[in-house]
């Protein structure tokens, strides 16, 4: 099989829920030790830190990474969902796992496997612990798919743990209520292992404390310990005033990053207590300076290749796209909407079906012209049922069938001092990113 055949065999012929919704979700642990008991357990060679949450978990895990290749170290980095291309999803210091890897590892365990009948993303998380295992990396920087306790990486023993935040999204498989979520989420808690929290309510910090507690593991609330004083924005993203680092500049420049900084510092603080922020080529009473985590923050798009967390593609209209894709995220997105400076705004919005998808609407901005639109994904909502949604929240616009006839539109009809948003789904963003830069 050619890689292109090899990426279309993955997604079509096993269950996927990011193409199929439930039909496509697992859950269990079993097929997961299975396949890590076949290739020799390859996440037990390098050491790991585990990242779960709702938002931000995507922009942490890069960052972190990014933070760590400046200190030296060869690294891993598994998340998901990629935008354009399935090696996105599977790096060693930013680079995407080679085509020929991915042909390889299915041609050559498809024996094994297929009478497993393992899930996407079962199969993946076991492709992307070999390779790094293959390729000798020091750390590897794992994100969760959903959830944490039942998530098929929640097999490794990391060294460090992060839990971003708890809000209401996949609420069908992890619970209705906030202190359900952070039960699960905080199933990547282990024993005598250091653990990160980014932001709680009276309800999850309970649940945190008690799962914590129970297995010993040293728990730090980033919300507590205000490492970021404060923030403003530059023409190239973030700058922020910490208590440690002194400034930083941050790529990343969606308001929603203030936090995500926050956290990924205090994570930095239990990194160096445990050993982990010392350059690999000096001696070990060398920490890390100010540098690392600076030139980290700074060009982690470069290091990591991340993409869609409010990327700007063109200046003249601005035009930015993000991955936000449910109520917490939009919480903030709505409002960074509306602090831009334009003569007009045009968004290009389409959503899937099993998110709040008119709890989303509800945030955002009335003051725009609306392009309503559906990634090529069967959990799409259909664009004409946006629109209709859409009027209920005084949201003025048209429908389009496609992500690019959408964006067509809107750029046609902005002039240069307008602005161009394309979100709402990470699909939309990537459709976006494959079809139309």
């Amino acid at each position: 099989m050619t890689y292109q055949e090899t990426c279309e065999y993955l997604y079509n012929q096993l269950p996927m829920f990011e193409q199929q919704g439930a039909s496509g979700y697992k859950e269990g642990l079993d097929n997961s030790v299975k396949l890590d008991e076949h290739f020799g357990h390859p996440h037990r060679k390098y050491r790991t830190i585990h990242i779960a949450g709702t938002n931000g978990k995507g922009s942490c895990a890069h960052t972190i990474s990014a933070i760590l290749q400046m200190c030296g170290y060869k690294v891993g980095l598994y998340t998901s969902p990629h935008l354009v291309d399935f090696s996105e999803r599977i790096r060693i210091n930013g680079n995407p796992i080679p085509e020929e890897y991915v042909i390889d590892f299915v041609q050559n365990e498809k024996t094994f496997f297929e009478p497993l009948k393992p899930t996407f993303f079962e199969l993946v998380t076991a492709m992307a612990f070999k390779y790094f295992a293959d390729k000798a990396v020091d750390i590897a920087v794992i994100e969760t798919g959903m959830g944490g306790r039942l998530d098929c990486t929640n097999i490794i023993t990391p060294a460090l743990s992060i839990i971003t935040n708890i809000g209401l999204d996949h609420t069908q498989f992890l619970g209705t209520t906030l202190e359900q979520i952070a039960m699960e989420k905080a199933g990547i808690i282990k024993p005598k292992t250091p653990v990160v929290i980014g932001e709680t309510t009276e309800e999850t910090r309970q649940i945190f404390n008690v799962m914590a507690g129970e297995v010993s593991a040293p728990i730090t609330y980033a919300e507590d310990q205000h490492e970021v004083i404060d923030c403003t924005s530059t023409p190239n993203g973030l700058l922020y005033h910490t208590v440690h680092d002194g400034m930083l500049e941050g790529e990343l420049s969606g308001i929603y990053q203030k936090k995500n900084t926050n956290t990924i510092l205090c994570a930095i603080r239990r990194l160096e207590e445990i050993g982990l922020m010392y350059p690999v080529h000096t001696m070990p009473d060398e920490p890390c300076k100010n540098r690392e985590i600076r030139e980290g923050f700074k060009h982690v798009c470069d290091l990591t290749g991340l993409k869609g967390r409010w990327q700007k593609v063109k200046d003249h209209p601005l035009t930015i796209c993000d991955t936000g894709h449910n109520v917490p995220g939009w919480t903030y997105l709505s409002e960074q909407l509306k602090a831009v400076r334009c003569k007009h705004r045009h968004i290009v919005f389409g959503m899937v079906d099993d998110k709040d998808v008119q709890g989303v609407m509800a945030l955002l901005p009335t003051d725009a012209t609306y392009y309503f639109t559906k990634a090529n994904n069967k959990r799409a909502v259909s664009e004409g049922v946006l629109k209709l949604y859409g009027a209920e929240f005084g949201l003025q616009g048209e429908s389009y069938p496609d992500v690019v006839n959408a964006y067509e539109a809107a750029q046609k009809a902005a002039n240069e001092k307008d602005f161009v948003f394309i979100g709402g789904s990470s699909y939309v963003v990537a459709e976006f990113l494959k079809n139309c830069i």
